[in-house]
């Protein structure tokens, strides 16, 4: 809305929006209605709105126009810190892909010439106060491993806060957040920075994945070690103090926000506004579902919360993922493959398998071993050009086992992600270089 134009409950900029892939219509406003009551916890407000568009424009009809049914949000920048009681001159950074590690894009300031703005934004994007030492300070010192960390957490973050979003993150099954689809907050007179979410339509859907046949949101994206590959939470989780405080919060969030009788009152509140809307055009060419799926999905979204706790529980008895390197071809003309050493957090011994094979489903295997002590295997394989897979993976004393961070979502026999597999391409002269993924 333009300068002096007036404003909408206090925001210029309104979000609108359609989910059009989402059948249910409200999963991303259903996250921020249940998270509103958590104290520990600030959430976006959300509203159904019905659109109409009148196009008073040379040409235009001069008539409404139905847009169906839209969600209005709000806009994260410093009108929303203000509305909810936080600092409007603070720092406020969005999380576009960002794990922690000091990129190079960071560290330049805004008025060094060499700013690359674009590299700074594909991994962080400011919507406050555009100095960034004060952010670059706290990345530093995440990264600096001469300091413990629960010094640098105790200086620069909250627990409760790190805890609450984390564990309700995991609970409502959002397995993509940690490393986007967040903000950093900072008060302006302060050394903390806190999580803020934001975008969470990725949650609730392991009902409908299964029906669907859909592989994701799988593997050590279940439980907390989703977010281990992110160094700040990577070097929190390794304390147990810090693991307890996500349990408290685990089991607070589970009994008295996201329970059964509080999912369903919502969702019975969404139904029939959802269902009066996707039933008429423009919403119904865009609807794929029918009420029969719509009421099924809806009704086993609390069960999801039952599932999603299961997978937590089952994360603090597995050992974590880690990231596979590239193939290399030894002094002596071997092939080595190597890979980053898991960690388990109650001490057990550890242990690999490994897998190399020709094809994604690991049915033309080249080489393959089984209780490897140390993280790499060295083996007399010569690989011709051409496409290459492997799979690694780590079991603990207890027998539980955990897939490599690496996946392959290229495979056209599997809709979504292979877990555990990295691809990589040789060119018959003993280079070799990763295929990675379409993400």
């Amino acid at each position: 809305i333009k300068d002096g134009k007036g404003t909408y409950k206090d925001m210029q900029t309104v979000p609108l929006n359609k989910y059009m892939t989402d059948d249910l219509r409200f999963r991303n406003k259903l996250v921020f209605d249940l998270m509103q009551p958590v104290p520990q916890m600030t959430a976006i407000r959300t509203q159904f709105v019905h659109l109409y568009v009148k196009d008073t424009t040379e040409g235009g009809s001069g008539e409404f126009e139905d847009y169906g049914l839209y969600t209005r949000l709000e806009q994260m920048n410093r009108t929303y810190l203000k509305n909810h009681g936080l600092d409007p001159k603070g720092y406020l950074y969005k999380v576009v892909n960002f794990e922690w590690q000091v990129y190079e894009p960071l560290t330049v300031s805004e008025d060094d010439p060499s700013f690359d703005k674009w590299a700074f934004e594909a991994i962080l994007k400011p919507k406050g106060d555009r100095d960034h030492s004060k952010f670059l300070e706290v990345l530093r010192a995440v990264n600096d491993y001469s300091v413990p960390i629960e010094q640098t957490v105790e200086k620069y973050f909250d627990v409760e806060n790190i805890s609450y979003f984390i564990a309700y993150m995991m609970l409502i099954g959002n397995y993509d957040a940690g490393a986007r689809n967040e903000y950093l907050y900072s008060p302006l007179n302060s050394d903390r920075w806190y999580f803020v979410s934001w975008d969470c339509d990725d949650s609730f859907v392991r009902t409908e994945y299964e029906m669907s046949g859909y592989s994701e949101g799988g593997s050590w994206q279940r439980g907390f070690t989703q977010f281990v590959g992110i160094v700040l939470f990577n070097r929190f989780f390794r304390v147990d103090e810090y693991r307890d405080a996500l349990t408290a919060a685990v089991n607070d969030l589970r009994e008295n926000y996201l329970n059964e009788e509080k999912i369903n009152e919502r969702i019975s509140v969404y139904r029939d506004i959802v269902l009066q809307d996707v039933a008429k055009l423009p919403d119904s060419r865009y609807w794929s579902s029918s009420v029969e799926e719509f009421d099924y999905v809806s009704s086993m979204l609390a069960h999801e919360v039952e599932l999603n706790y299961g997978y937590y529980l089952e994360s603090l008895e597995k050992p974590w993922p880690f990231f596979v390197g590239i193939p290399e071809i030894t002094d002596d003309g071997r092939l080595r493959l190597h890979w980053n050493a898991s960690y388990d957090v109650d001490g057990e011994d550890v242990t690999y398998s490994c897998i190399l094979a020709q094809d994604p489903a690991f049915t033309d295997v080249i080489v393959s071993a089984e209780g490897l002590r140390v993280p790499e295997l060295i083996c007399d394989a010569e690989l011709a050009e051409g496409e290459y897979f492997l799979r690694v993976r780590a079991t603990n004393e207890s027998g539980y086992t955990q897939d490599c961070f690496d996946y392959y979502n290229r495979d056209e026999t599997l809709n979504g992600k292979r877990y555990g597999c990295m691809a990589f391409r040789a060119d018959g002269k003993g280079r070799f270089e990763s295929i990675g993924n379409t993400e």
